[in-house]
């Protein structure tokens, strides 16, 4: 679902079950010790896919555990070896992770889910008016896509590419995002300071999604962002 998706300076890893076992490292055993099945088998195959990833990229395995620094907001976020960033996602039937090295890529943020509306409420909560208007719009000529999921999709995308630059909180209103259903990309445009890479003040970010049907008949939307060491 986001092969394909990203440029080839970023390796990409999905799956679309959960292996019979996966091992985990001690650190991230005890992470979810405590956690149901389903929890455990989710965050076990999206490791299986960091480390298949990053094997990729001439790292030997290693535990993948929380930064635990900061905000409570900020301490889920992944550590990554050093000289690597990283995005992972998993939702009902799909896992994946995506990494590059920092020296050819700024930020990457994935982040897939249900091709289903969001549930009751969400949508004011996660929206601006006008991209309202424009869900309205694409719901009317692309029935085929539940467009609030994918911008709220595109949202997690654009702050977990986010994140890593500014070390800084983005809310869902901080952000505007417009879809272009024909092309598969989306523009993310910033309402407040952007960060700087490259020497160039980011205003906002670019990113591509894509909607696929699984073999189990599962239908989900995936989308990602990837900012490049020299920005454009």
């Amino acid at each position: 679902m986001l092969e394909g998706l990203l440029p080839a300076d970023v390796v990409v890893v999905e799956l679309f079950a959960d292996p019979a076992s996966v091992e985990l490292f001690p650190q991230e055993a005890e992470l979810v010790a405590q956690s149901v099945d389903k929890r455990r088998r989710e965050f076990a195959t999206v490791r299986l896919c960091a480390r298949t990833a990053l094997a990729r990229l001439g790292h030997a395995p290693g535990p993948i555990v929380p930064l635990q620094e900061g905000p409570a907001w900020a301490r889920r976020a992944p550590r990554w070896p050093d000289g690597i960033v990283g995005s992972m996602t998993h939702c009902d039937g799909y896992r994946a992770a995506a990494v590059a090295r920092s020296s050819q890529v700024a930020s990457v943020g994935v982040d897939a889910e249900p091709n289903a509306p969001v549930p009751d409420g969400v949508r004011e909560m996660v929206t601006l008016p006008e991209e309202r208007a424009t869900l309205d719009r694409l719901a009317l000529s692309h029935p085929d896509v539940a467009w609030d999921r994918m911008l709220f999709s595109a949202k997690e995308s654009v702050f977990k590419a986010w994140f890593p630059l500014t070390g800084r909180w983005l809310d869902f209103t901080d952000c505007v995002v417009t879809p272009d259903p024909d092309n598969g990309t989306f523009t993310g445009e910033l309402k407040v300071p952007g960060p700087v890479v490259g020497g160039v003040r980011l205003d906002g970010f670019t990113g591509h999604w894509r909607t696929v049907t699984a073999d189990d008949g599962a239908r989900l939307v995936a989308t990602a962002v990837v900012v490049g060491r020299a920005a454009s």
